[in-house]
C-alpha cells in the first residue's frame, strides 16, 4: 500500500501550510476539553473552540470525529476534531490517529497534535488508519494522505518512537496485506515464495520444505492437512540472529491459506472468510521482517507451515491416523480440526533448535470468538510466559485474555488407535482443548504462548479506530513487544 510520510515539526500551527489541523477532545469530568497539544489552534479561535465544538454536539468519545472549518483563522482550512474518550493513553492516541488518517484520505498535507500526547502511538495509528488494500478494484478511490507532520519536539527520544513505529506499522500492513489477498493468488507455494523474498531482502536466512521435503522428513501433519489440495504445502522456516543474542526464541505461524474443513465440511455461509486462515503465519512472516529492521539482540528461528485445506479424492479423512513429525499419532476425528496439526509439526521441529521461548499464533477454534468475541485473542501456555504475553498484548492495544489449560480435559483428547485425537467428543471448552493438544508437542523446559486470533485477526463490520475491514495484522504488535520485552529482561 502507498502510506503517508511522516516527520516530526515544531511549526507554528496557526501559520503553517496544510489541508488540516488534527486536534483531540476529552470527556473530561466538567464536560468536553482539548487534549493537550492543541492550545495554539485554540488560541488562534479566541478561545472559541470549544465553544463551536460543543455546538456541533461534540462530546470527546472515542472515535468520535467532529469537523470545524477555520475561516482563516490558521492557515489550515479545516480542524479535525477526534474524540480520545475519558483519557489520553497511548492506545487512545493510536485509534483517534487512526479515525483522523481516514478522514484525511485525498488531502496532501495534514498536521497533528496528538503527536504531544505520544508520538509512537501517534505514528501508528495514522499509518494503520490510512492502510487501504485496493489492488483488485479498477477504481483505486481517494489515496491516503499524502504527508503527515507530528507536532512535536525533534527530540533523540521523539526520533526514535517514530522510527520504531513506522517499523512496527510497516509489518502490521505487510500481515494485512497477505491477509486481504485472496486464496487463487496466495497459496502455499506463493505464499512461501513472497514470504521467502521479504525475508531475504531483509538480510534473513529462509529454507523451504516443498511436498517431497516433507515426505522425507517426516511432516505428517502438514501433508495430512495439504494433501486433498492440488496446491501441495510447504514449511518456511526463517532465521534472524542479532548481534549479542540474550535469547533464543522459535516463532510458529498457522498458514492455511484457505480452509473448506476438508472432508468435515464447513457450512457456506460465511466460507469466504476462510481466507484469512494463513494470518498467524502472515504476522510471524511479518514479525521476522521487523526484527531484522529493528535489531533484536536475540536469535529468532520461525517456522511456519502452509496449507490449503480441500476435499477431493486425496483429502485425508476423518478415521485415518497421522504419523506427525516426531513421531508421536494423532487420530483424526474432524478434518476441520487442522491447524492443530500443522502447527503440532511445525512446533516440535522449533523445539529442536532448543529455544528458550517459543510463541505461536494462530486462527485455531471457533470456540475463542465464543468465548472471548472477535477483539480479544485468548493466551494459553506456560502460566508465567502465557500472562506475561497477554499483559504486553492488552498493553499495545491487542486486547488478550491468559486462559486456562484444564487438566481434566486433557483426557477427552485420548484415542482408541493413536497417542491422541484431534479434538474431543464434546463442545465444551474447545479452545482449552485445542490449547491442551498443542502442548502435547511442546518439548519440556520451553516456556511456550499460544495466541488463538480466531476473531482478531480479520475484521468484517465497518473501521473504527485504526483497524480497517479484512486482515487486521493482529498480533504482530504484541509479539513484536514480547520480543522487545525478553531482549530487555530476559
Amino acid at each position: 500500500m502507498t502510506a503517508p510520510k511522516l516527520a516530526l515539526t515544531e511549526g507554528d500551527l496557526s501559520t503553517t501550510a496544510a489541508d488540516a489541523v488534527v486536534v483531540g477532545t476529552l470527556q473530561g469530568a466538567n464536560g468536553l476539553e482539548l487534549a493537550p497539544g492543541a492550545e495554539a489552534v485554540a488560541a488562534a479561535f479566541d478561545g472559541a473552540l470549544l465553544d463551536v465544538l460543543g455546538t456541533l454536539r461534540a462530546s470527546g468519545k472515542a472515535d468520535e470525529l467532529v469537523k470545524v472549518p477555520t475561516f482563516g483563522k490558521i492557515a489550515a482550512p479545516l480542524v479535525l476534531a477526534v474524540g480520545l474518550g475519558k483519557s489520553a493513553g497511548e492506545e487512545q492516541v493510536r485509534r483517534a490517529s487512526g479515525v483522523a488518517a481516514r478522514a484525511l484520505a485525498g488531502k496532501k498535507r495534514a498536521i497533528t497534535t496528538l503527536a504531544a500526547l505520544h508520538v509512537g502511538a501517534a505514528a501508528e495509528g495514522t499509518l494503520l488508519g490510512a492502510y487501504t488494500f485496493t489492488e483488485y478494484k479498477s477504481d483505486k478511490g481517494e489515496g491516503p494522505v499524502v504527508k503527515v507532520d507530528l507536532h512535536a519536539a525533534g527530540s533523540k527520544e521523539n526520533k526514535a518512537a517514530l522510527k520504531a513505529a513506522v517499523a512496527i506499522a510497516e509489518a502490521v500492513a505487510t500481515a494485512r496485506d497477505f491477509i486481504n489477498t485472496p486464496p487463487n493468488d496466495l497459496y502455499p507455494g506463493s505464499f512461501a515464495d513472497r514470504a521467502a523474498k521479504l525475508a531475504t531482502a531483509a538480510g534473513l536466512d529462509v529454507e523451504v520444505l516443498d511436498e517431497k521435503a516433507l515426505k522425507k522428513q517426516g511432516f505428517g501433519g502438514i501433508l495430512g492437512v495439504g494433501g486433498g489440495s492440488t496446491r501441495q504445502p510447504r514449511l518456511v522456516r526463517i532465521s534472524y540472529k542479532g548481534a549479542k543474542a540474550v535469547k533464543k526464541v522459535a516463532l510458529v505461524g498457522k498458514g492455511i491459506t484457505f480452509d473448506t474443513g476438508g472432508i468435515s465440511i464447513k457450512p457456506a455461509a460465511n466460507m469466504d472468510e476462510m481466507t484469512s486462515d494463513m494470518s498467524g503465519a502472515a504476522a510471524i512472516v511479518a514479525t521476522m521482517v521487523l526484527a531484522a529492521k529493528l535489531k533484536y539482540p536475540l536469535e529468532i528461528i520461525a517456522s511456519i507451515p502452509m496449507a490449503e485445506n480441500m476435499p477431493s479424492g486425496d483429502a485425508y479423512r476423518p478415521g485415518d491416523v497421522l504419523t506427525m513429525y516426531g513421531g508421536k499419532t494423532v487420530e483424526v476425528l474432524n478434518t476441520d480440526a487442522e491447524g492443530r496439526l500443522i502447527l503440532s509439526d511445525a512446533i516440535v521441529r522449533a523445539c529442536e533448535d532448543g529455544p528458550d521461548y517459543l510463541i505461536e499464533t494462530a486462527t485455531l477454534t471457533g470456540a475463542q470468538v465464543v468465548a472471548l468475541g472477535k477483539r480479544t485473542s485468548g493466551v494459553m501456555g506456560s502460566d508465567e510466559f502465557r500472562d506475561r504475553v497477554a499483559s504486553i498484548g492488552t498493553a499495545v492495544g491487542e486486547s488478550a485474555w491468559p486462559m486456562p489449560l484444564p487438566e481434566e480435559l486433557r483426557a477427552d483428547l485420548d484415542s482408541r488407535l493413536a497417542d491422541l485425537a484431534n479434538v474431543t467428543g464434546h463442545r465444551w471448552g474447545g479452545m482449552l482443548a485445542a490449547g491442551l493438544f498443542l502442548r502435547e508437542f511442546v518439548a519440556e523446559g520451553v516456556q511456550w504462548a499460544h495466541i488463538d486470533i480466531a476473531g482478531p485477526a480479520f475484521h468484517t463490520g465497518g473501521p473504527y479506530g485504526y483497524t480497517s475491514k479484512g486482515g487486521t495484522g493482529v498480533p504482530v504488535r504484541t509479539i513484536a513487544a514480547v520480543l522487545a520485552d525478553i531482549a530487555a529482561n530476559g
